[in-house]
């Protein structure tokens, strides 16, 4: 598989790439430089919009009715027309009493956010679940560094990254009660330097993660074994997912930390076309 550059970016922290079916464009962040991005593979063009604080992840809307973003100190939406100032924020949850900081997010079938929170000196981090409507509530708590999380084709089942464990968890999953349960081990990933972080899943129940410090991209079948492998000019791979026309074009986010000599490509948005079959994103109903 071809890997390419498809914005040079040079973020310092790039995150979440993240399809928009209604504008046929991708979001993602640079975390460090508190802004959030939409890239448009059409013409090559990427627009950002500045916020006060770190955003790590950024996702639609229903009806393109904004955004909702996982902030440091929170999560919060905003209108069709925002500009990033703290005036067009309407905030859903406060982390910032906890001293936690907010992480990775995806949105599940049913349209209910799900972000997780890096750990504090004084307190563990957590993971999430907001709904469309009604009160929001942790669903999985004592973790260190909530990241990557994507569901099954048919929902049945719910995946995570607590980065320090090295290792990809699975829940059983219920779409209606949006409850996760049985939570086990789903593959290990200690045979590599890299620890998982971003991941989505394809339509052949395929998971897919980016290894931080790894400079990979790895596919594990439904069962929990490797079967691929693609290799990034950047150590630092953030997070992966699948966009363009079809959904087959995997999009890959890098981090240029301390990136050294060795890795002027570090910081790039990087695109494998034709890599499988992408789910079909949801967007936040709330």
């Amino acid at each position: 598989m071809n890997v390419e550059i498809a914005l040079p970016a040079q973020a310092g922290f790039g995150e979440g790439p993240t399809w928009d079916t209604a504008s046929s464009t991708l979001l993602w962040v640079d975390m460090g430089a508190c802004t959030v991005h939409r890239f448009d593979p059409a013409d090559g063009s990427d627009t950002a919009t500045a916020f006060g604080q770190p955003v790590a992840a950024a996702k639609p809307r229903t009806g393109g009715q904004g955004l909702v973003l996982s902030l440091r100190d929170g999560v919060a939406v905003t209108g069709a027309a925002a500009t990033g100032a703290a005036g067009t924020l309407r905030w859903l949850t406060d982390w910032s009493s906890d001293g936690v900081r907010g992480n990775d997010a995806a949105v599940d079938g049913a349209g209910r956010l799900w972000v997780g929170t890096i750990a504090s000196e004084s307190s563990p981090g957590r993971l999430a679940r907001i709904p469309p409507r009604g009160k929001p509530d942790i669903a999985v708590d004592g973790l260190q560094i909530s990241n990557g999380i994507a569901w099954s084709p048919d929902t049945t089942r719910m995946y995570h990254v607590d980065s320090p464990t090295r290792r990809i968890d699975v829940f059983d999953y219920d779409i209606d009660t949006g409850r996760p349960v049985n939570r086990r081990v789903f593959a290990d990933v200690t045979d590599t330097a890299g620890v998982p972080d971003g991941l989505c899943t394809d339509t052949d129940g395929g998971v897919w993660v980016a290894l931080f410090r790894g400079g990979a991209i790895r596919r594990y079948t439904p069962g929990g074994r490797l079967d691929r492998e693609i290799r990034l000019p950047a150590s630092l791979t953030t997070a992966c997912g699948f966009g363009g026309p079809g959904l087959t074009d995997l999009y890959v986010t890098t981090a240029r930390r301390h990136p050294g000599p060795a890795e002027p490509l570090a910081g790039n948005l990087f695109v494998v076309s034709d890599a499988a079959q992408g789910l079909a994103p949801v967007a936040f109903d709330g």
